[in-house]
């Protein structure tokens, strides 16, 4: 008797460092079997292989594969793009874009001919002008094309501020919505430790510069690294995303949505409270903003389109 259940497919675009972190994180995670695409000759190859040999030390029962060949991405459920440069020191996310865009082109073409069914997270920066072109240069529904970015700011501002209140990170809830850059907006109104609006813990002046060091945390990391970017936590807000996908978690998550009309805006991506479930980005969450919230959603997503139009 022939077994109907059909394993999941994840195809993950670039196989640099986030790449092969989100393989080794989709194995952990039981997502699905995985397919590691990438142009260098023999990268995607060594990493699934050697992801093979770490397999029976935990028991994880996935399959995964390297190639060189787009093709063989065929029938992904979720495709998760990371291809393009990083950001090395000294390097705005802006700097990117032309180079950047180029690739994301290519790897849209890819997936619009073989997985015209995929779920798909752009990761690739500048994130919120990458993940507008992929969803334009696919012409697939908006709803299935997100981009991963609000999941890792918010991540930070809470990791930060566990680190000030000596608590849990699983204490804190909070949301960091607008542009993936220097101008993102920490919105300080809804982010409490317990339900204790957060603002009663930490005195204006030093969530100020908390807040302050969300938004240069991705250059705090690559000044750091020297020798690229943060790798480790954006595969894991990818992977946070995937799985409210596809296990129809319908989980409220900050990502990079395109908007028509919700919060004064339309016709681009912006980090945004969505709700992701099977139906991907099934709703966008309109929160009530404070004056200075609201200017500063603005202020972001002006950049933004600024970014749009070197495109």
């Amino acid at each position: 008797m022939s077994n109907s259940i059909r394993r999941r497919k994840i195809a993950l675009i670039g196989a640099g460092q986030i790449g092969g972190t989100l393989a080794l994180l989709c194995g952990q995670r039981n997502l699905g079997d995985v397919v590691l695409f990438d142009v260098v000759e023999g990268m995607p190859q060594g990493k699934a292989l050697d992801l093979s040999h770490l397999a029976p030390v935990f028991g994880l029962d996935f399959k995964i594969t390297g190639t060189n060949n787009i093709a063989d991405i065929a029938g992904a459920d979720v495709c998760i793009v990371t291809s393009g440069l990083p950001r090395k020191p000294g390097m705005s996310r802006d700097d990117l874009v032309k180079t950047n865009a180029d690739i994301v082109k290519k790897v849209a073409a890819g997936i619009k001919e073989h997985a015209p069914g995929a779920f798909v997270i752009v990761i690739t920066n500048p994130l919120d002008a990458m993940v507008y072109l992929m969803q334009k240069e696919t012409g697939f529904p908006t709803s299935h094309v997100v981009g991963m970015a609000g999941v890792l700011d918010t991540a930070r501002y809470q990791a930060f501020l566990a680190e000030e209140l000596n608590v849990s990170v699983s204490s804190v809830s909070a949301f960091v919505l607008g542009g993936h850059g220097d101008d993102m907006v920490p919105v300080r109104s809804y982010t409490t430790c317990n339900g204790i609006p957060v603002g009663n813990l930490i005195k204006s002046d030093r969530l100020d510069a908390i807040e302050k060091r969300v938004r240069g945390a991705g250059g705090e990391v690559v000044a750091l690294l020297k020798t690229g970017s943060a790798f480790y936590s954006p595969a894991a807000s990818a992977i946070q995303m995937a799985e409210s996908y596809l296990f129809d978690q319908r989980r409220v998550l900050a990502a990079a949505a395109s908007l028509k009309g919700e919060y004064g805006l339309k016709d681009l991506y912006i980090g945004v409270p969505v709700i992701i479930g099977k139906g991907g980005v099934e709703k966008v969450v309109e929160i009530e903003l404070n004056e200075n919230e609201k200017k500063a959603l603005n202020e972001s997503a002006g950049r933004v389109r600024e970014l749009l139009a070197i495109l």
